[in-house]
């Protein structure tokens, strides 16, 4: 949703956006980086839900996509601009037509787990098999390495703790997804 020019950097993250996309291999055509000025990356910067649903609109009908997946309404790591997406996005689907699309929230857990790498698969199998509200799924990566070779290629963001939360983070093995209804 943004350039992520929170420091000043918008130009360098970008490309290096595109360099994961590679070690992803995610071609460079799927992804689109939007630059809107009311939609500036910061901490103190709030982003408009209407706006963001208006967008997201625009790109799921450009895109011809059936489904979105976001954060949910704690962003992962509380990150305000992604809690904000997350509303753009429930949002979007209060204005939608039941089907027209369909939506997913990546679950944020707490500290512990957040930070319990790859132990934290079984935790989330047994969270997901029991959960009582709605369905939930979760996607196993197969390829840690390669996130962490993508991660890597945020070069103006790959400081010690960052590799220390892509080694630890749960997020690195399994994200687990509800539906949004």
């Amino acid at each position: 949703m943004s350039t992520g020019n929170a420091d000043g950097m918008g130009n360098v993250r970008k490309e290096e956006l595109y360099l994961a996309s590679v070690m992803l291999k995610v071609p460079q055509k799927q992804v689109k980086i939007l630059d809107h000025p009311d939609l500036q990356d910061g901490f103190g910067k709030s982003w408009n839900s209407k706006l963001l649903s208006k967008i997201i609109k625009e790109e799921i009908a450009n895109c011809d996509i059936d489904l979105v997946v976001t954060f949910d309404n704690y962003g992962v790591s509380g990150h305000c601009n992604h809690c904000d997406v997350h509303q753009g996005v429930r949002k979007l689907l209060q204005y939608t037509s039941h089907g027209e699309v369909e939506a997913w929230e990546l679950i944020s857990t707490n500290i512990l787990r957040k930070y319990s790498g790859p132990v934290d698969i079984w935790l989330s199998i047994l969270s997901a098999k029991f959960h009582l509200r709605g369905v939930v799924h979760c996607l196993l990566n197969e390829h840690p390495r390669r996130s962490l070779a993508a991660m890597a290629q945020h070069k103006s963001q790959w400081v010690w703790f960052r590799k220390l939360f892509v080694c630890f983070s749960s997020y690195t093995y399994v994200n687990c997804l509800k539906k949004i209804n």
